[in-house]
């Protein structure tokens, strides 16, 4: 053998053993224990027991033996074709570097690699990813929330810029399209979604977006995003776009809050002119009403009098054309009455007694005790 000491030791390459234990630059390190075995010593061995195993005669295992070993590696390399999926996952097994099938949970076989191989990925596993902000842990170990400008800052339709937060919750449809199609999924989710809350927002007013219908804005937000990863094959499922923030730039949220504050104020003072109209108006439409209802009653009295008065006067000139005189008087007597019928009366009459006597007959005395 090539190893073998030429001092006649048994050593290996780098002497013989013995006493001396030398090495290829000399004197080698001092062995204080027992020796290693001895190198050719192991390979005959295995030699004479592969011999027996596969007999073949002389120095060779002989065609038959190889045969047998080839057979048992194959067989053991086709034996790590074997895989398990878990609950909750699925596996795309691949040929050739090419998807071919789609295994679901349980023990599966595919060809083992480098010929085939199989990827699993978890299709149950909720993932989600927040936009705008990052939280960080402390030195004491409290947790932090830091925003990110270049992602939260975005211009509404009006021409102001205002600063969103949320997040997106997703998980896996397609596990070929997700292993395949996408270079980074989490990246792509970020990316697309930020992309298309933008475009939201640009559809909206600055107080749509912070004070209108937030339910509305986060399902087209979802819609346009899972659109867009279809569009791209990525295997994903969008679940839900949430909002965590819609706040002005801190740079001028003071002034904000003022304009805020003059729209309360102008909303608070339209209300109460509101309520003023609302209780003086009923009040003034009903004066209205009392006054057409007046003039209406005064209208229909007047018009009755009126007709009552015609139907009096053509009854008494059908008298008057019978009886002339008698009519005459008879109206002059009762148009008298109506005259003096409320004044105090005082008859004189002067044929009555003498001597200078004036007669004095006190009318309204005498109808007062009359009355009483």
């Amino acid at each position: 053998m090539p190893w073998s000491n030429q001092n006649g030791g048994g050593g290996g390459p780098w002497g013989g053993g013995g006493g001396r234990n030398g090495g290829p630059w000399g004197q080698g390190p001092q062995n204080s224990g027992p020796n290693p075995p001895d190198l050719e010593e192991v390979i005959r061995k295995s030699q004479e027991r592969l011999k027996q195993a596969f007999p073949g005669g002389g120095g060779s295992l002989g065609m038959k033996g190889i045969g047998l070993l080839v057979l048992a590696a194959l067989a053991l390399w086709m034996a790590t074709g074997f895989y398990t999926v878990k609950e909750g996952e699925l596996g795309v097994e691949l040929l050739l570097g090419k998807p071919i099938a789609v295994s679901t949970s349980g023990l599966n076989y595919n060809l083992p690699y480098p010929v085939g191989r199989a990827e699993t990925v978890n299709v149950d596993q909720i993932r989600d990813e927040t936009i705008g902000s990052r939280e960080f842990s402390t030195q004491r170990g409290s947790v932090r929330k830091q925003d990110v400008p270049e992602e939260s800052l975005m211009l509404t339709g009006d021409e102001n810029i205002i600063d969103v937060d949320f997040k997106v919750q997703w998980n896996i449809k397609d596990p070929q399209q997700y292993l395949f199609n996408v270079d980074n999924p989490e990246i792509a989710v970020k990316q697309v979604v930020e992309s298309a809350m933008r475009e939201i927002v640009g559809r909206n007013t600055m107080d749509e977006v912070q004070t209108g219908d937030r339910v509305a804005i986060q399902q087209a937000a979802r819609e346009l995003t899972q659109k867009m990863l279809d569009k791209y094959k990525a295997g994903i499922r969008i679940i839900q776009v949430q909002l965590q923030g819609v706040e002005p730039p801190a740079e001028v949220i003071d002034a904000f809050r003022d304009v805020q504050t003059a729209k309360a104020d102008k909303v608070r003072m339209q209300n109460e002119a509101q309520a003023y109209a609302n209780k003086v108006v009923p009040e003034a439409e009903g004066q209205a009403a009392k006054i057409v209802e007046a003039a209406n009653a005064y209208r229909e009295q007047t018009v009755a009098d009126a007709k009552g008065q015609a139907q009096r006067f053509s009854k008494i000139l059908g008298e008057y054309e019978k009886a002339p005189e008698i009519t005459r008087k008879r109206i002059y007597l009762e148009t008298m009455e109506k005259v003096l019928g409320d004044s105090e009366k005082i008859i004189l009459d002067d044929k009555a007694g003498g001597g200078g006597v004036v007669p004095y007959l006190p009318l309204n005395e005498l109808t007062k005790k009359a009355e009483k």
